[in-house]
């Protein structure tokens, strides 16, 4: 027995339908029909499409997801017929928020779209954040200040590139890791995004690279943001400043 067949067994019974029905409309026998409900055969690609669309449900969420663990309802489904993301609840009817951790963090570059290492991530739940799919990334490095090392980033799932806004700040997961910055203005090719300490240069993501975009949603700070922190960042940026000011001098002169 396959998740396949289980998941078309029970959209089945969702309809009260019995397997004559189901393959009249599929335009199928009752005894291929059966096959595939029982597990003895596998439909050809022409069939599963037709399943897909008779239940509205796609391709991968039917081959690869326990329909039964997440209602319809309350799934985000992905662009591109990928996998979707379902939206999980605790006990208290919080949201479930995976956590990717510093350790997880490039198992999820290949593991993003994989339901079982998204499964088996560790949870927290955030009272203020609802109506929405949220993920939490760790950050890493100084190019967005205050934010260090010990900050995890809380993303709500953004669906199109075309919800992007210039000025906010994003989580880009991409075929190389996790990078958050800030977005600037975007074209056919790619996102132009920048970091808030200027010491580093603004640069350019291409779509092709691109496999999930996170909006800010919140962050968790695991570590006290101390003064010397800040005074460090002042000193870069001090330094920036007069280095781009011998650049204009040595351009013009």
């Amino acid at each position: 027995m396959s998740i396949f067949s289980d998941n078309i067994r029970f959209l089945r019974g969702q309809k009260n339908l019995s397997q004559a029905k189901t393959a009249e409309e599929l335009l199928i026998t009752r005894e291929r029909y059966a096959k595939y409900e029982d597990g003895r055969s596998e439909p050809p690609i022409e069939i599963l499409l037709r399943i897909s669309k008779y239940h509205k449900v796609s391709i991968d969420l039917l081959v690869a997801i326990d329909i039964q663990k997440y209602p319809l309802d309350d799934i985000v489904k992905l662009p591109e017929n990928r996998i979707v993301l379902p939206i999980k609840v605790d006990k208290t009817g919080e949201n479930k928020i995976e956590l990717v951790t510093q350790k997880a963090k490039m198992g999820y570059v290949n593991g993003y779209d994989d339901p079982e290492f998204i499964e088996a991530l560790q949870h927290i739940s955030l009272p203020f954040l609802r109506n929405g799919k949220f993920r939490a990334f760790p950050a890493e490095g100084d190019s967005m200040p205050p934010y260090n090392d010990g900050t995890y980033f809380v993303g709500k799932y953004i669906e199109s590139r075309d919800d992007l806004k210039k000025g906010n700040t994003y989580i880009f997961v991409t075929k190389d890791g996790i990078v958050y910055k800030r977005y600037s203005a975007q074209n056919d090719k790619g996102n132009f995004v920048k970091s808030d300490n200027q010491f580093y240069e603004p640069y350019e993501i291409e779509w092709a690279e691109v496999r999930e975009i996170w909006q800010f949603a919140a962050s968790i700070n695991t570590k006290e943001l101390t003064v010397e922190n800040f005074e460090f960042q002042t000193v870069k940026n001090m330094f920036e400043e007069i280095n781009a000011g011998i650049k204009y001098l040595k351009t013009y002169s």
